[in-house]
């Protein structure tokens, strides 16, 4: 079945871009529940432009006023933003004054954080919702794994991406990047506090994204919760994997007891046990290389959180059921 027999909920991609072209095409290879309604950029010599001509896909360079004068903007239940921060406070305005949901894969962070397998469910009656970057997507599940066995006194996370899979995009967001990931980790993940670290690697050729997880615990843990804490997080990798076929622990669930360690981030000295979880994430390579895993992790969530939100608010190809 072609896109065009396709009778799925009508969703719109902002952003012809490589984030926003490698969505609209697993939207059309991988959904059974949606269906591309437009693709929306500014360039109109783009290859998101162009490809999606090509796959028939309804096409607009003139941004959110293009998309809003086309006729398919009525049946549009869905907006998914592949912009930039900035650009997203705009889109959001819109958005909310025409009813559509928008699934935000900015920093920009207007709405609450979401990561599919941790709180979607419980945040799927919002309008906005954020899926706050790569690397928070790739490590929150992690910390969110271990917090739900012990506290979380301080997490720490270093996402290490190839400098070739950050765009301009990428790199005008670095800011917003650490903000809103360390915002997460402590709002979604569960940590007291947090932090969040960016390496854009040079090496040719290139990396795939590969994550670290610190998690400190205050006090020392039990031979039990140690393997509570490793059930957790290998549970929570197998979630994740659903929907992201690349993403794979790379080595045991590492501890290591610590004592009397001044940590800054939290103005005291702790003792107690570091938790160490170092990740993979391999691109499906639908539209973009293989090694670009940091970006196909934010379109394959991006997916999971739209379908699942359709899914829960019951909406179908031709209104509200």
């Amino acid at each position: 079945m072609n896109d065009t027999e396709h009778a799925g909920v009508p969703v719109a991609v902002l952003g012809s871009g490589n984030i926003g072209t490698d969505l609209m095409i697993k939207i059309m290879r991988l959904s059974p529940t949606l269906r591309m309604a437009a693709m929306v950029g500014i360039d109109a010599e783009s290859d998101g432009l162009a490809r999606a001509k090509r796959m028939k896909v309804p096409t607009t360079a003139e941004g959110i006023d293009g998309l809003i004068r086309m006729p398919e903007f009525d049946g549009i239940r869905c907006i998914f933003d592949a912009t930039s921060a900035k650009a997203h406070q705009h889109h959001a305005a819109i958005a909310a004054e025409h009813g559509k949901v928008m699934i935000d894969l900015t920093p920009a962070a207007v709405g609450p954080y979401v990561v599919p397998p941790v709180n979607l469910d419980a945040l799927s009656d919002n309008d906005n919702v954020n899926m706050v970057t790569c690397g928070g997507q790739a490590t929150i599940p992690i910390v969110a794994a271990v917090s739900r066995v012990a506290p979380v006194a301080y997490a720490e996370i270093v996402a290490s991406i190839s400098s070739r899979s950050a765009g301009p995009g990428t790199r005008a967001n670095i800011d917003e990047f650490t903000e809103t990931t360390t915002a997460a980790i402590c709002a979604v993940g569960g940590a007291e506090r947090g932090k969040a670290i960016i390496v854009l690697n040079p090496a040719d050729p290139p990396i795939v994204m590969r994550d670290t997880v610190f998690c400190l615990i205050d006090g020392h843990l039990s031979a039990a919760e140690r393997e509570a804490i490793t059930t957790s997080v290998t549970q929570m990798a197998a979630a994740v994997a659903e929907y992201v076929p690349g993403y794979r622990l790379k080595h045991d669930v590492q501890f290591e007891p610590f004592a009397d360690v001044l940590v800054p981030a939290l103005g005291r000295r702790v003792t107690g046990t570091r938790v160490v979880v170092l990740l993979q994430v391999r691109g499906a390579a639908h539209y973009l290389p293989e090694y670009a895993g940091n970006l196909d992790i934010m379109t394959s969530a991006a997916l999971r959180t739209a379908e699942r939100i359709s899914e829960l608010r019951g909406w179908t190809a031709d209104g509200w059921r």
